[in-house]
C-alpha cells in the first residue's frame, strides 16, 4: 500500500502537536539547512572553497530568513480568516436558530457543502502545477489513498461512512449546545477537543507521554467543572455544556481514528475524502432531514420562510474554515493556525457582551482563561524543554561573556599565565579584545575559552 507521511484533522485546527489533515505535496525532497548542506553533505568541501562556502551559507541563510517572513505574514492573515471565519460561522448559526430552528438540517445543510473540496482543488491543481492531469486521471491518483483497489463499496462502507457519521455527529451536537448556551461558552469549550485528541493519541496510538499536555488536559477538564459551576447547575447549561463536550469528543475521536485506519492523506486526497463525505452526506442522509420536517420534530414552516441566506452564509463560513484549517499549512505554520481557534473565544465574547447575552462573573472568566490557556499549552513543540534549556544556556554564556568585559580584568588565555611569572607586557585592554577576538572566530569553544580563562585568572591572583 502506498505509504503517506501526513496527518489528518478536518473538524478543526489542532494541527500541532495533535493531528493534522494535510501536508505540503512534494515537501519529501532534499532541503538544504541553514549550514549550507544538502542532503548532509557539506557546500564547501576544500580549504580554497572557503570564501565560496562562506557566501553560500550566507545566501541560504537570507533565504531561510525570507522564506520564515513571508511564512509568518501569511500566518498573521492566516489567523484573522480562521479567526472571523470559525466566529463568524458560530455567530451567525445562533442568529439562525432564532428565524430556522432546525440544527439537524442547518448541519446536513452545511455537510453538503464538503462536496466543494474536491473541484475547488482540482482548480487550483491547474493554476500551480507544471504538471496538470485531468479531472480523471486525478481523481484515480487520489483514490490510491484507499488501498490498491482505490474507492470499492467495502472501503466505503468500513472506512469512509463511519467518518461521515462523525463529522456530522460532531457539528450537529455543536449546533444544539448553541441553542441552549452562549457562543462565548461554546467556543471556549470546544477548544478541550485537543486535549481529548492527546488523551487518546496517547491511549490508542502510543504517542509520547508529556506531563505538559497531561497539565493541559487537566486544565481543560477543570474548565469545564467551573463553567459548569459558573451558572449554577441550571437544566439548560448542563445539557449545553454536556453537548458541546460530547461534539468535542466526537472530533477528537474522528482525528485519532482516521489516523489509526486510514493514516495520512496530502492535499488532493483529503480533498477528495472531504467531497466523498459531502456527497455520502447528501445521497444517504436526505431523507433525515424529511421524516424531522413531517414529525414536527424540526418545523421550519414553509420554503419561503427559510431564511436561505443565513444558511447559505453559515455553510460558506464552515467550507472557508475547513479549507484554511487543512490546507492552510501549505503557506505558513499549523501553529498559527491553531491560534485562530482560541482567539475565537475573545471575539465571541466581545459579540456576546455587546449584545448583552452573557454575564461575565468570576468563575465564568477563570473556566475560559484555564481552558484557552491548556488549549495555548498544547500547542507547544515536543522538544521544547530541551529548547528551553538551550536558551537559559546560551544566555548564562552571554552573561559569562559580558562580565569580564565591564570589569575590564585581563583575560589570562591571551597573557599567556600558563606558569607563574610576571604577567604579558601587554595591556590589559589588547588582552582582552585579543580574546574577544579569538572566540568570535571560534564560537563552537566559547564555552570551552571561558572555563578555562576563569582557571588561569583565579591561579594568577592568588600568585602574585
Amino acid at each position: 500500500m502506498k505509504k503517506h507521511s501526513a496527518r489528518v484533522a478536518p473538524l478543526s485546527a489542532c494541527n500541532s502537536p495533535v493531528l493534522t489533515l494535510t501536508k505540503v505535496e512534494g515537501e519529501d525532497r532534499p532541503r538544504e539547512n541553514a549550514s549550507g548542506t544538502v542532503d548532509g553533505q557539506p557546500a564547501g568541501g576544500v580549504t580554497g572553497a572557503e570564501s565560496g562556502a562562506v557566501r553560500r551559507r550566507l545566501h541560504c541563510c537570507v533565504r531561510v530568513t525570507a522564506v520564515q517572513v513571508r511564512k509568518a505574514l501569511w500566518g498573521v492573515a492566516m489567523v484573522m480568516c480562521v479567526c472571523s471565519s470559525w466566529a463568524g460561522s458560530t455567530q451567525l448559526a445562533k442568529l439562525t436558530f432564532k428565524r430556522f430552528d432546525a440544527p439537524f438540517t442547518l448541519t446536513w445543510f452545511a455537510t453538503t457543502w464538503n462536496c466543494l473540496f474536491f473541484p475547488l482543488y482540482y482548480v487550483g491543481h491547474l493554476c500551480k502545477s507544471p504538471e496538470r492531469q485531468t479531472l480523471k486521471q486525478r481523481f484515480r491518483e487520489c483514490c490510491r489513498f484507499f488501498g490498491e483497489d482505490g474507492l470499492t463499496a467495502k472501503v466505503f462502507f468500513t472506512k469512509v461512512a463511519p467518518f461521515g457519521l462523525l463529522w456530522t455527529t460532531t457539528n450537529y451536537l455543536y449546533l444544539q449546545a448553541l441553542r441552549k448556551i452562549n457562543t462565548t461558552d461554546v467556543s471556549a469549550l470546544f477548544c478541550c477537543n485537543k486535549a481529548f485528541v492527546f488523551l487518546l493519541s496517547w491511549i490508542v496510538l502510543r504517542d509520547r507521554f508529556m506531563g505538559v499536555r497531561i497539565v493541559a488536559a487537566i486544565l481543560a477538564i477543570a474548565g469545564i467543572v467551573m463553567m459548569t459551576y459558573a451558572d449554577g447547575f441550571h437544566s439548560h447549561s448542563v445539557i449545553g455544556i454536556t453537548l458541546v463536550v460530547a461534539s468535542a469528543s466526537a472530533s477528537a475521536l474522528y482525528k485519532v481514528l482516521f489516523k489509526l485506519v486510514l493514516g495520512s492523506a496530502k492535499f488532493g486526497e483529503a480533498a477528495l475524502f472531504l467531497s466523498i463525505v459531502g456527497g455520502a452526506n447528501f445521497v444517504f442522509i436526505s431523507f433525515v432531514p424529511v421524516i424531522l420536517y413531517f414529525t414536527h420534530v424540526e418545523d421550519f414552516g414553509s420554503l419561503d420562510s427559510i431564511p436561505w441566506a443565513n444558511l447559505c452564509g453559515v455553510a460558506a463560513l464552515l467550507l472557508a474554515f475547513n479549507i484554511l484549517v487543512n490546507f492552510g499549512i501549505a503557506i505558513t505554520y499549523p501553529t498559527l493556525i491553531s491560534l485562530g481557534i482560541v482567539l475565537s473565544v475573545p471575539v465571541n465574547a466581545m459579540v456576546d457582551l455587546y449584545t448583552c447575552e452573557i454575564h461575565f462573573n468570576t468563575v465564568r472568566l477563570i473556566a475560559v482563561f484555564i481552558i484557552c490557556l491548556g488549549f495555548l499549552m498544547l500547542l507547544l513543540p515536543e522538544d521544547w524543554d530541551q529548547c528551553l534549556i538551550q536558551l537559559s544556556t546560551r544566555l548564562r554564556k552571554r552573561e559569562q561573556h559580558a562580565e569580564p568585559a565591564e570589569a575590564g580584568e585581563p583575560d589570562p588565555a591571551s597573557t599567556g599565565a600558563d606558569e607563574p611569572g610576571p604577567p604579558c607586557p601587554r595591556s590589559r585592554t589588547d588582552g582582552f579584545h585579543s580574546t574577544v577576538t579569538k572566540k568570535k572566530t571560534s564560537p563552537g569553544n566559547t564555552s570551552r575559552t571561558l572555563k578555562t580563562g576563569g582557571d588561569r585568572l583565579a591561579r594568577w591572583f592568588s600568585e602574585r
